[in-house]
């Protein structure tokens, strides 16, 4: 990922970085605010501590973090082997701050950080209008097999032609289903 890259909205600049040690309660927080629980922040304390994560970004205007998305491990089982694939929950940005492209510059770094580290596909379960913008699909998630499914239960491909395959099986984190109520988050907040 570029580090310091950066979003304008207006006269507001917001900065895009990895995660530091010292954001972790400043995202907990931003998490707690947009969903109005803790249930997401225990997802990415659960997920960050069973070392599933593979990109966490922040938005920062200044010091302060008023943004994070996570993506973490999604093994895909195929009958030709295994995909290297992300799931991507949660993303959040604080109700302040929140219709100024802060979440969809988090989605599209994010995908770009995960696409740099070799993986092939992710995952989501989200508002389908909004995800389709980055190239999510409910289409392409039909040949999965997880605990989601539907028109919000949508994947897209970082490497053409990574879906392909027959049928697979998206092995989520043990944190999803140890966190009780924190299913993937259904869209950006």
């Amino acid at each position: 990922m570029a580090t310091g890259a950066t979003v304008h909205h207006g006269a507001a600049e917001i900065d895009l970085r990895e995660e530091r040690a010292a954001d972790i309660a400043a995202i907990a927080s931003v998490h707690q605010q947009a969903f109005g629980g803790d249930a997401e922040a225990r997802l990415v304390e659960q997920l960050r501590h069973d070392g599933d994560v593979i990109v966490s970004l922040v938005a920062t205007r200044g010091e302060r973090v008023v943004g994070h998305v996570l993506f973490s491990r999604l093994p895909i089982v195929t009958g030709i082997g295994h995909l290297p694939a992300a799931a991507l929950a949660p993303v959040a940005v604080l109700p302040a701050w929140q219709n100024r492209g802060i979440g969809s510059a988090l989605v599209r770094t994010g995908l770009t950080a995960c696409r740099d580290r070799a993986i092939d596909a992710v995952v989501v379960l989200g508002h389908p209008p909004y995800y389709a913008r980055f190239g999510f699909s409910a289409e392409l998630a039909e040949r999965l097999v997880a605990p989601y499914s539907g028109a919000a239960f949508m994947a897209v491909e970082l490497v053409p032609g990574a879906l392909a395959f027959g049928r697979g099986t998206a092995n989520y984190p043990p944190a999803f289903a140890r966190v009780s109520g924190s299913a993937p988050s259904r869209g950006p907040t």
